[in-house]
């Protein structure tokens, strides 16, 4: 395999809920009024990311994780999950209130769905004056009061309400009910699923009058009613050194602002990175190839990769790995 930082076509998702910032301020070839989600590295089915640069332009991912496995995902993670590639990473762009939703836990959703659960984080990109995030019980809640409060819809009351600005971020583990709110831009780290339990919606419709499906019995199960209030994520932003952010069993994330000239050495890991450039541009540059990462821009570092330059006068990105 030629080893060089891999970027993709974002995959672009309309929704009900979605705005225009994800093209005006990062750029994505949409000419959608409402669109949600910028899905930026993916093995989903039915919506696996393309190559758009270098040798392997026009592959898809998944197609190239079966060329090169260990090249590509590292042998630690081919122990753990096979070829099936763990990590979906997204842009979301609310201009209204999402739905308030859960999302079940690893064993709940291979029973149910033969899938990965969802455990996801959250760094806030962009945030309106008094825009903000409901994530988790405010107060110690049974199932009993839950369904009550959700019955006379005053479920948001039980809620945490995080008003929220740039770099805010937010770790929500599979059984944390949340909604991202109007006027929130945001990158999301999350497992590999597509399995949500929506269970208020606002009393909305689609465009055709439809109000869309609720998952309230199977959310039951799913929610996690103990009172934690871990959610938000305190973390060090010095220039130049990956500051930790999020060490969880599905990923751990780095903060990275970069000013200068930075080299990172990957010789010591048996695993893939992901790069996310939340603010700034950076030139990435390695033996074979140089490209810039622009802000809102995603690119995957290969495990066979063992090093990799960054220069700019001022970029913030987020490192994933495993």
């Amino acid at each position: 395999m030629q080893t060089y930082p891999l970027k993709f076509k974002p995959i672009l998702k309309e929704r009900i809920w979605g705005g225009n910032k994800l093209r005006n301020e990062l750029g994505k070839p949409t000419t959608v009024s409402k669109t949600g989600e910028s899905w930026e590295v993916s093995a989903v089915p039915g919506d696996v990311s393309e190559i758009a640069n270098g040798v392997y332009s026009g592959e898809f991912l998944d197609k190239l994780i079966d060329r090169f496995p260990e090249a590509l995902l590292g042998n630690s993670v081919l122990s753990r999950f096979g070829k099936t590639f763990p990590i979906l990473i997204k842009f979301i762009d609310a201009a209204a209130d999402l739905s308030i939703q859960v999302h079940p836990d690893d064993q709940l959703a291979k029973q149910r769905h033969n899938s990965f659960g969802k455990t996801e984080m959250w760094y806030v990109m962009d945030a309106d004056p008094g825009a903000r995030l409901l994530v988790d019980f405010n107060q110690q809640v049974t199932p009993e009061e839950y369904k009550k409060r959700l019955a006379n819809n005053t479920l948001l009351d039980l809620m945490n309400k995080e008003e929220v600005r740039e770099g805010d971020t937010f770790f929500i583990n599979a059984g944390k009910l949340h909604a991202i709110g109007a006027g929130v831009m945001l990158a999301e780290i999350q497992q590999t699923s597509d399995v949500t339990y929506r269970v208020y919606d606002y009393d909305r419709e689609d465009a055709k009058g439809n109000k869309r499906q609720l998952h309230t019995e199977q959310a039951l199960d799913a929610i996690d009613f103990s009172l934690k209030q871990d959610f938000r994520v305190a973390y060090d932003k010095e220039d130049n050194t990956a500051n930790p952010m999020v060490n969880c069993t599905y990923f751990n994330t780095q903060y990275l602002p970069i000013k200068g000239r930075v080299s990172r050495d990957y010789s010591e890991r048996d695993a893939f990175s992901i790069l996310i450039a939340v603010d700034g541009n950076v030139d990435l540059s390695t033996s074979q190839a140089r490209f810039t990462l622009k802000k809102g821009e995603t690119c995957l570092i290969p495990a066979a990769l063992d090093s990799l330059v960054l220069e700019s006068d001022g970029a913030k990105l987020l490192e994933v790995t495993l």
